[in-house]
């Protein structure tokens, strides 16, 4: 029996590039709306990210080493807001003790408005 993702059968034809951006890889389409770490970008500014690894555009795959060259990704800040609250909580057994700590992160969502290839 053979099990696909969801991911798998969506981008098995569809044009997309994987980007590292702040530490992290994303697998980015025209016009998809994201959702990561907190950026020092105003909101409503543009930006571009520099760092494509792989580009898929329908059957032709290219694989950067370590980057693909002149390739670039143009992206909109829509907003920055904080995240769900994370808890944390520590127990040590028939000591009574007991602390919990909270933790918010601060997020950007940001909109890709276009992908660029020399």
């Amino acid at each position: 029996m053979i099990i696909f993702n969801a991911i798998d059968i969506i981008t098995a034809d569809m044009d997309y590039v994987i980007v590292n951006f702040k530490g992290h890889q994303y697998q980015i389409r025209p016009n998809q709306e994201l959702i990561v770490d907190r950026l020092d970008v105003k909101a409503e500014k543009e930006f571009t990210i520099d760092q494509v690894l792989l580009i898929k555009d329908g059957k032709k795959v290219s694989i950067g080493q370590p980057t693909v060259s002149d390739a670039k990704v143009t992206a909109e800040v829509i907003e920055h807001f904080k995240g769900e609250k994370i808890r944390v909580s520590k127990f040590r057994p028939k000591t009574r003790y007991r602390r919990v700590k909270g933790f918010r992160p601060f997020l950007t969502k940001i909109k890709v408005k276009d992908i660029k290839v020399k």
